[in-house]
This record gives C-alpha cells, sequence and structure tokens, in this order.
C-alpha cells in the first residue's frame, strides 16, 4: 500500500511539473486578449474623443462666422476689392487725362471731375465715385473723339483716298478705306537702299529710374535725320505708377552706337521686333535674336501687327489697344520702310489699315501722348512728351 501510494505522489509530481509550461502559455496567452482587448477599448475611446472634438470645432467654427469679428472682415475684404476696384479705375482714366494734357488739350474739367471721384473714394462712398468715374470715361472719350476730329481737320483739305502705299522718298497724308472703316493717315516712305534707319537713344546704357528723354526734335537734329517717329512704350514720370522706373522702357533695343539695351531681361522675351540691315527688313521675337551688331537698327515693340503679308493681330480687352486715338508705326513692303500715324483708329483699325496699305510686316510703337512725327525739318504729328528712343531715317 505504501508503495502504491510513493507510486501515485511521484506520478501526480511528474504532472504538476509537466503542466507548469502549459499553465504559464495559458497566462501569457489570457495577458495578451487581455492587454488586446484593453487596447480596443482605448482606440475606440479615442476615437469617440476625436469625433467628439472635431465635433466641437466645427461647431466653434460655426459660431465663429456667425460672430461679428468674421462679419467685419468680410465687410473689409468687400471694402478692399471696391477700393482696389475703384482705384484700377481710376489710375487708368488718371493717364488718359495725362496723355490728353501732353497732347496740349484742356483737361481742366476732367481733372476736377477726377478730383472729384477722389473725395468721394475717401469718404468709402463707392456709389458715388463709381458713378463720378463713369462720367469722366465718357468725358474723356469725347475729349478724345474730338483731338481726333481736330487732328484730321488739321490735315490738308480733301487729302485724296488711296488705298496704295506712297512712293519711297515721299510723305504722304491720305485716306484709306478698309473692311473696319475709313481712316485718314500720314505715312513716310523711305528707300532702304538710299535710307538707312537707325534708333537713337537719351541714354547711353540701361537705365531703369530717372532716365533722360528728348523732344523728337532733338533725336532728329542731332543724328542728321532728314525724318523721325516716336520709339518704344516707356514709362512717363507724370505717371503715378511709375515712381521708382520713370522715363524707363523694358523691351529689347540696339542704337546707333551698336549698344543694347535691356538685353538681359529680354532673354525668354516674346515680344516681337524688326531690323533694318541694307536693304533688308526683318521680323523676329526678342529671344531668338543674337544681339548682333552687324545690323543697322533694332527695336522690340508690341503688337506686331502684320506679319508676312498677313494681319497677325489678334483682339485684346486692353482698353489701350481698344480705345479709338492715334496709332503709331514702323513697316515694310519689300525694300521699302515706313513710319506713319494712323488718325483715330484701335489696334485692329490700325491692322487693317497697313494691311489694306499692303505691308508685309507692321509693328506697333508707342502713342497716345507720346506721338510725335517729323519730316524735312518740320513735325507732321506731335510733338507730344519728350521720348527716351527714337526711330529715325538717315540719308546713306
Amino acid at each position: 500500500m505504501e508503495k502504491i501510494v510513493k507510486q501515485a505522489a511521484h506520478v501526480t509530481k511528474k504532472y504538476q511539473v509537466a503542466l507548469i509550461p502549459v499553465v504559464a502559455v495559458g497566462i501569457v496567452l489570457l495577458a495578451i486578449l487581455a492587454f488586446s482587448l484593453y487596447q480596443n477599448y482605448v482606440l475606440s475611446m479615442t476615437n469617440q474623443r476625436i469625433q467628439k472634438n472635431l465635433a466641437s470645432v466645427q461647431s466653434q467654427l460655426k459660431d465663429l462666422k456667425s460672430q461679428d469679428q468674421y462679419k467685419i472682415n468680410q465687410d473689409l475684404k468687400d471694402r478692399i476689392k471696391h477700393i482696389e476696384d475703384t482705384y484700377g479705375t481710376s489710375l487708368s482714366l488718371y493717364q488718359k487725362i495725362l496723355d490728353l494734357r501732353a497732347q496740349k488739350v484742356n483737361v481742366t474739367d476732367l481733372e476736377t471731375t477726377f478730383a472729384a471721384s477722389l473725395e468721394f473714394l475717401s469718404k468709402q462712398n463707392y456709389a458715388s465715385a463709381a458713378a463720378d468715374l463713369t462720367t469722366l470715361a465718357g468725358d474723356i472719350t469725347s475729349a478724345q473723339n474730338k483731338l481726333v476730329a481736330a487732328t484730321v481737320a488739321n490735315l490738308p483739305a480733301n487729302i485724296p483716298q488711296s488705298n496704295a502705299a506712297p512712293a519711297a522718298g515721299t510723305l504722304s497724308q491720305q485716306s484709306v478705306t478698309t473692311d473696319t472703316g475709313t481712316f485718314s493717315l500720314s505715312i513716310i516712305a523711305a528707300d532702304l537702299n538710299s535710307t538707312k534707319v537707325i534708333v537713337d537713344t537719351a541714354s547711353d546704357s540701361d537705365c531703369s529710374n530717372n532716365c533722360p528723354v528728348l523732344p523728337l526734335g532733338s533725336y532728329v537734329s542731332r543724328s542728321g535725320a532728314y525724318a523721325g517717329i516716336n520709339g518704344t512704350f516707356f514709362c512717363p514720370t507724370e505717371y503715378p505708377q511709375c515712381a521708382g522706373k520713370t522715363n524707363s522702357f523694358d523691351t529689347l533695343l540696339m542704337n546707333k552706337n551698336k549698344v543694347y539695351f535691356n538685353s538681359a531681361n529680354n532673354v525668354y522675351s516674346t515680344v516681337p521686333l524688326v531690323y533694318t540691315n541694307g536693304g533688308e527688313f526683318g521680323v523676329r521675337t526678342s529671344e531668338n535674336w543674337g544681339r548682333t551688331t552687324g545690323v543697322d537698327s533694332v527695336i522690340a515693340m508690341q503688337p506686331l501687327l502684320v506679319s508676312g503679308g498677313g494681319i497677325v493681330y489678334g483682339d485684346s480687352s486692353d482698353t489701350k489697344f481698344t480705345n479709338k486715338g492715334t496709332r503709331d508705326f514702323i513697316a515694310n513692303k519689300g525694300s521699302t520702310v515706313y513710319i506713319g500715324v494712323i488718325y483715330g483708329a484701335n489696334m485692329t483699325d490700325a491692322a487693317h489699315v497697313l494691311h489694306t496699305l499692303g505691308m508685309d510686316n507692321a509693328l506697333n510703337l508707342d502713342e497716345g501722348g507720346s506721338t510725335a512725327m517729323m519730316y524735312n525739318g518740320s513735325y507732321i504729328a506731335g510733338p507730344g512728351r519728350n521720348i527716351p528712343n527714337a526711330v529715325l531715317f538717315v540719308r546713306k
């Protein structure tokens, strides 16, 4: 009996030892399960807390938008928009007033209306300011039309109607009939085999502010030219937005001394240019021009009106292009080069006039208050304001 009891105890002890790993594994599994359950619980609670916080933030945002400060900010944005719109319109109209003044037009009444609109703007009375600016725009258009009529009236009486370009070596004042209307123009023609085209500049090199300017007559006389016309767009001293860059211009140009202007900022420019070299007149873009000095002249401007005998100018929303006024140009037909002024035309009209005249290529030049053209020592148009550069005809 005693032997049996000892054997039973031995077996029990043996199985107890064998069960230890099993129990240990079970405890570990229970711990893992408990931890997993706890993690799920924590994640669930975290998710609920996130959702709750998100809902709270959304509620706070909704409340914020209904608070006075938000409404104040919205009102401020609206006021800024009104200011931007009216300021932009005011600036554009003021430039037109300055251009009329440069053309010797009495702009006293226009300036009075403009001052009244600024007074309304200073008091944040946008409706009255807008009404004054609308009136001012109409008055400016009327003044521009009167200027065109007066300019045309000063042309020789009964100028001929002709859709043919004039012969080389002559000044012609004629009317041209196109599919957009009939327009008067003054145009000077020169044979490139007997005339050299050059570009003269008031500055000797690049200039970004307070740049020198001269009247067209000074360029003509100092270069011994028999004809000339104003050149590129530039930033006149009297324009408010030209502060810090007065009388500067941005486009590519090579003057008569073979000095290139604005080359660095026209490396990737698609602004078109025309060049002359002996009897050749060509068109390129600024970025594709190699900056050679082996030509007579280079001047870049925009827009290009005619190229390869066809109109290449498209419509524009820029009022500088869509308004009626003087349009100045340089063009060619074969080896004959032309400079001229078209009266009472927008840019589309100018393109059609030059196409009707049979030009191979034609490039727009600056216009408005900068318009000036001379022939044999006399102003045919202008003189307008002083300018930073000019295109000149010099006999070879």
